[in-house]
Formats: structure tokens, C-alpha cells, sequence
């Protein structure tokens, strides 16, 4: 085995050797000279051509080539070759051997014989209709009505001309009915009937409302602690308001030194079941000039008013003036001002208090600090405090208050998006607060409230937080928490004024089809004072506490077509039937549902 190996090695070894030594002579014989025959070469030992292995082959310029054993160029093969490819350009895809040779068409082509017309003139494009967009087209009329427990009967109607930019015109009309058994005649209605109409110019905005308002209720409350529920008819009571009131302002235009104004008239007419009259007419205006930055104004009103009940005849009237300067900036905005008041009729007072507001930005675009010094006149109206408490008496003392001085600071503004905040601390020094007292005796038809003063100046201070978070378009969370604290000069207590009061809501779109809403309403405990039926004389007052309630509500909508849906709301889940003033309990559990269309 060993021998066959030897043999291919030397046969090997050879032909490397003879080969090229062979060209060699080949190619170096002259033309004439006799070339060495090929044997005489061969004849050298094979150890004569492995020990010149290690000879220069390279070929020099000045070697002869007839020298004896001269080899011009000698290869020497170590090994064999193996090429390796990197593997960065190796191909490891395989070709793609079907045939996707794309189809095209023929194609003909024809000339146009048309003459080349050559315009310079730009034409006048044709204004193209806007499509309406899909679901946007409003309907101009809604009717709602329902009926539920507790004798309830609810409608409402909203009508308008459509969607016209320079002209509007509307009505509405509202009912809402509910009665109770706990109470004899626990029973309440209030109706509304309205139409208005807006028209805007190139230059003004015309506005103009009318409404009707009547509100009914009984005198179902009495005084416990005297004698258990009494077997009486309680009085009923109405209230009646006609109300009008017309605007003209002129348009706001984003240009420099601009010159704006605006007049507008209201005015009310009231009156109640029995001899309580009261007509009032205000008339007010403004002009503003702008220079740049800088605002220069003058706001106006007279408030004329005359107030009627069997035993009195008032007229009540007070004169406004409000110069002011205004200064705003990127990031800053000043109200400097005076409130200038004059009272004529029921009281003759002059007063000036201050008209000042700041705000001035924090953090650009997301926290506001803002501060109010401010003051005015309010002015004592029979139709105001019915619409507060309607259980009040005849013949109701009547006295203008004043707040001397109104302060307020706080931040406003966005907290993250969507998520809208506003606090705000108060302080605030009322001359002649007005406040209800229960005016209950013996008597089982005096149950009602009469108002009394507080002959001095009281303090009112606190705290006012509100949240507005609206996450999408189908979620929105909003809510309002108010601290008072009152120091009051001459009154033991704040009469039927809560300290607390928390007001809550929610509406949620479920679907396109379905909305669920909420509200809540925590209003802290208040007292109220009457005479101690105890004592000999029945002259002794006492304070009486009203306790604080809790009232939950929520409904739900679903919109079986475009035109048409379907509502359910549930009142005071909670049962909650403590009162409000003090013997007028609220209306317990209660639900009423109905449907909806538009048109």
C-alpha cells in the first residue's frame, strides 16, 4: 500500500519538474542553435531538482540564459488550490422560474382635429354645492312627553326655522307636573311658553325673546311640634311672569382701534295669587373704544321697578355707572373700574364700590391666576325671592342689600386634556343680608316663610371648586363643591343657608343609540328659627335644625330611529324625603319615562 503512495508522489513530482523546465528550453533556443534534447534534462537526479527548490525564479535582466543549469522561472505547487467564498456573497435564493411576463394592451391612438385657442384671461370658477355630510342634517322640531308615579305628566316642545346664519326665529313650551299622598296637597307645576329670534347684518346682531312663566304650589307644610298633621286645606299659591327683552350690540371685527357699542331693554311683569304685584323695565348699554392694547369704556344701566302688596306701595329704582380701563396682553389681562350706584324710591343711597378684575397666566396655555374686588347693590324683588322659596308669606319686608366688598382669587384652567378646573377663595362683607325665617303659630294656615334682615354687616367666606372632565366625546364627568362660612352681626345663625353644598353629573353615550345621565346633590344641614310653642308667651325663638340630604338621580335615552326615541328617568333613588325648608319635605322615589321625536 505504502509503495502504490510512493509511486503517485514521484510520478507527481515529475511532471511538476519536466514541464516547466521543458517550456523553458523552448522558448530560450535561439533561431540557428541546436536545441538539448529533452533526455538530457530528465537525466538529473531527483535530488538535484528538490534542492532547487529554494532558487530565485523570478527572471533577472542581465542573466544569461546559456548558462549552465540557469532556470529562468521554476513553479513550486505546495498544495491544491480550494476557493472559499465569503459568506456575504453567497446567494442563498433560489430563481424564480415562472413566466409573469405582463400582458399589455394594444393600443390605438386617434388626433384630435381641434384649432389651439389661446386665452389669457382667467375664468370665473362655478361655486360647486357642498354635499351634506352623513347624520348631519338637524332637524328643526323635537317634542318630548311622559307620564310616572306620583301623578307625574312632563311634555316639552322646542320649534326654530332651521339652519339659517342671518336669521333665526323659535319657540318652546315646557310642563311639568308632580303630586305626593304623603303630605295633603303635596303638590307642585310649573309651565313655560317662549318664542325668540336672533337676525345678523354685516354690521349688528338683533335679538329678541318672550316668556311665560307660571309656577303653582300649596301651603302643605305645618308646624309638628304643635299638633300632629292637621286635617286642613292648605292655601294654594301661583306666581305669573311675563318677561321680554330685546339686544342690539354691534359685531365684534378683529381690526385696530376699533369702536364697539351695545343697548338692550328687559323687563318682567309678576304677580302671585293674592294682592303681590311687581313690574320692572332695565335699560342698559355700553361703548368701548380700542387702541391696540388698551381698552377705554363706559358701562350704563337704569333699573326702574315698582313692587305692590296689600299693605305697601314701593318704587324701587337704582341708577348704574361703570367707567372702565382695560389692558391685555399675551399673558396678562387688567379690569380697572368703579361701580357707581344710586338708589332712589325705597332707599336713598349713594355708594361707589370698586370694579376690578386680573388674570395673568401662569403656566401658557394651562393655569390661570385670576383676582375680583367688586361691589354692587342688590336690589330686593318679590319675584326673586319666590323663585327661591315659594313657600313665602304676604306682605314680605323688602330692603336692598349691598356687598361693600367682594373678594375672590383663585386658578382656572387645564390640568391635562380635557380635564378643566377652577378654585376659588371668597371673602365678601353684605350689608342687610336677607334671610327666610319660618312664620309658623297656631294659626294652621299661617305655614309660611316670612324675610328678615340682618341689621348690620355680616361676613360670608369660603371655598368654590368645580371639575369639568370630559374624556372623549362619549364621556363627560362634571361636578361644583361650595364651603361657606357666615359671621353674622345681629342673627344667631344664617337662616335656610346651608354651609355645604355639592352638585354632580354625568352623561355617558353607550352607542350610537343609547345615553345614560346622572346628578347628585349633597347639601349640608342648615337650622331655621321658630317661636318655642313651650314657652307661656310664645314670643321665645329657638333654632331648629335641617338636616342635610342626599338626592340621586339618573335616566337613560334610546334612539330607535332618527326621528324617534325613547327616555326613562328615575328621581331621588335614594328615598331621601328630608326637607329643604324647614316642614316642606321633597318628593320621595319617583319615575316617570315617555318618548321623543323630531322633525
Amino acid at each position: 500500500m505504502k509503495l502504490r503512495y510512493t509511486y503517485i508522489l514521484f510520478t507527481a513530482l515529475t511532471a511538476c519538474y519536466y514541464l516547466p523546465a521543458n517550456a523553458q528550453v523552448k522558448n530560450n533556443t535561439k533561431k540557428g542553435q541546436k536545441s538539448t534534447p529533452a533526455s538530457q534534462n530528465t537525466a538529473k537526479k531527483l535530488g538535484d531538482a528538490a534542492s532547487k527548490t529554494t532558487q530565485d525564479t523570478s527572471k533577472k535582466a542581465n542573466q544569461n540564459p546559456n548558462e549552465a543549469g540557469a532556470i529562468s522561472e521554476e513553479i513550486v505547487v505546495t498544495t491544491s488550490y480550494k476557493p472559499v467564498l465569503a459568506d456575504a456573497v453567497k446567494i442563498r435564493r433560489n430563481p424564480d422560474l415562472e413566466d409573469k411576463t405582463p400582458f399589455k394592451a394594444p393600443l390605438s391612438y386617434s388626433a384630435i382635429d381641434k384649432r389651439l385657442t389661446k386665452d389669457n384671461e382667467i375664468q370665473q370658477l362655478e361655486a360647486m354645492k357642498r354635499p351634506p355630510e352623513r347624520d348631519s342634517i338637524p332637524t328643526n322640531n323635537y317634542v318630548k312627553g311622559g307620564l310616572g308615579s306620583m301623578k307625574t305628566t312632563f311634555g316639552e316642545g322646542y320649534f326654530s326655522n332651521g339652519a339659517d346664519e342671518a336669521l333665526q326665529v323659535g319657540g318652546y313650551v315646557k310642563h311639568f307636573a308632580q303630586g305626593s299622598s304623603v303630605f295633603n296637597k303635596q303638590n307642585e307645576s310649573r309651565n313655560e311658553l317662549g318664542v325668540f329670534g336672533k337676525s345678523i347684518t354685516d354690521e349688528h346682531t338683533l335679538r329678541g325673546t318672550i316668556n311665560y312663566k307660571r309656577r303653582g304650589v300649596n301651603f302643605y307644610g305645618y308646624n309638628r311640634d304643635i299638633e300632629p298633621q292637621l286635617q286642613f286645606d292648605p292655601q294654594k299659591q301661583t306666581f305669573n311672569t311675563i318677561s321680554a327683552e330685546g339686544e342690539l350690540a354691534k359685531n365684534y371685527r378683529d381690526v385696530e382701534n376699533d369702536f364697539t357699542y351695545a343697548v338692550k331693554a328687559n323687563g318682567y311683569i309678576f304677580n302671585n295669587a293674592y294682592n303681590a304685584k311687581e313690574n320692572n323695565l332695565v335699560l342698559s348699554g355700553f361703548v368701548n373704544q380700542t387702541v391696540k392694547q388698551f381698552y377705554a369704556g363706559l358701562a350704563a344701566s337704569l333699573d326702574l321697578g315698582t313692587q305692590k302688596d296689600s299693605l305697601y306701595s314701593y318704587n324701587n329704582s337704582i341708577i348704574r355707572l361703570n367707567p372702565y380701563i382695560k389692558f391685555q396682553g399675551e399673558k396678562y389681562k387688567i379690569d380697572a373700574g368703579v361701580n357707581i350706584t344710586k338708589e332712589f324710591g325705597l332707599s336713598s343711597r349713594f355708594s361707589i364700590f370698586p370694579a376690578a378684575k386680573l388674570e395673568f397666566q401662569v403656566i401658557p396655555k394651562y393655569v390661570r391666576l385670576f383676582a375680583e374686588a367688586k361691589g354692587d347693590i342688590n336690589k330686593a324683588s318679590i319675584r326673586d325671592f319666590a323663585e327661591t322659596n315659594p313657600f313665602i308669606a304676604e306682605n314680605i319686608t323688602l330692603k336692598n342689600s349691598a356687598d361693600r366688598l367682594a373678594l375672590s382669587a383663585g386658578l382656572k384652567g387645564t390640568l391635562a386634556p380635557g380635564l378643566g378646573f377652577k378654585a376659588t377663595f371668597f371673602r365678601n362683607r353684605v350689608k342687610d343680608m336677607p334671610l327666610f325665617i319660618a312664620n309658623f303659630n297656631t294659626n294652621s294656615t299661617n305655614n309660611k316663610f316670612a324675610v328678615i334682615y340682618d341689621d348690620g354687616t355680616a361676613t360670608v367666606s369660603g371655598f368654590t371648586g368645580e371639575l369639568d372632565f370630559k374624556a372623549t366625546d362619549d364621556l363627560n364627568i362634571f361636578g361644583r363643591a361650595e364651603f361657606k362660612d357666615y359671621k353674622m352681626d345681629t342673627e344667631e345663625q344664617a337662616w335656610n343657608m346651608p354651609k355645604f353644598k355639592l352638585t354632580a353629573g354625568t352623561i355617558i353615550r353607550i352607542s350610537d343609540k343609547v345615553n345614560i345621565n346622572g346628578s347628585l346633590l349633597i347639601r349640608g344641614n342648615a337650622y331655621d328659627r321658630i317661636f318655642d310653642p313651650l314657652s307661656t308667651t310664645f314670643t321665645e325663638p329657638r333654632a331648629v335644625e335641617i338636616k342635610s340630604y342626599v338626592d340621586l338621580n339618573g335616566g337613560a335615552e334610546y334612539k330607535a330611529t332618527k326621528q324617534l326615541s325613547i327616555f326613562v328617568q328615575v328621581n331621588n333613588i335614594l328615598n331621601n324625603s328630608n326637607p329643604t325648608f324647614l316642614y316642606y319635605n321633597n318628593y320621595g322615589f319617583n319615575i316617570f319615562g315617555g318618548v321623543g321625536y323630531a322633525f
